[in-house]
């Protein structure tokens, strides 16, 4: 099947998709309906019209913690990316450069769509973020980039999401 939507049992160039998260069912977005406007007190998003914006901060805005921070402060990614293998040894600045222009673009249009933290691992590097979709973002842009072996595993809750990019030569 081309397109967007894949079911579950077609690999897509060696990726396991399903069709989208079920964001109704991740306890960080599914809170009581916030009052308008309200602002995050650590990193200053605003909500107004029924969606986090980066907005200039209202005079008469409830002060409340969004989603993203609250996972950052609980320390409970929705995303982990998973990158390995000797091409990224060889091509770390430039596949680490490629990651931070993609999401800060994305954070711009997707205000909860962060990067939580980076951390050196056995082989590899891997990178978790507050976004299931970022995640996957993150890896696809690698892929479509670098090429090599993309992978996608969804939690059974559909809320989290295991990319995996490898790449050897």
């Amino acid at each position: 099947m081309t397109g967007p939507h894949k079911t579950p049992d077609v690999p897509h160039h060696g990726h396991h998709d399903r069709p989208g998260l079920q964001q109704g069912h991740d306890p960080y977005l599914a809170r009581q309906k916030l009052s308008e406007p309200s602002v995050c007190g650590d990193c200053g998003v605003v909500w107004h019209g029924g969606h986090w914006q980066w907005l200039a901060r209202p005079a008469d805005a409830a002060e409340v913690l969004c989603p993203a921070c609250q996972r950052v402060r609980d320390r409970v990614p929705a995303g982990y990316l998973t990158l390995s293998g000797a091409f990224l040894s060889g091509h770390r600045e430039e596949i680490v450069h490629l990651i931070d222009n993609h999401t800060q673009r994305q954070t711009a249009e997707h205000p909860l769509q962060r990067i939580m933290a980076r951390e050196d691992t056995e082989g590899g590097l891997l990178i978790t973020t507050t976004d299931a979709h970022l995640a996957r973002g993150l890896g696809e842009a690698v892929h479509h980039a670098y090429r090599g072996d993309l992978d996608y595993h969804y939690a059974d809750d559909d809320t989290t999401l295991r990319v995996r990019w490898h790449r050897e030569a």
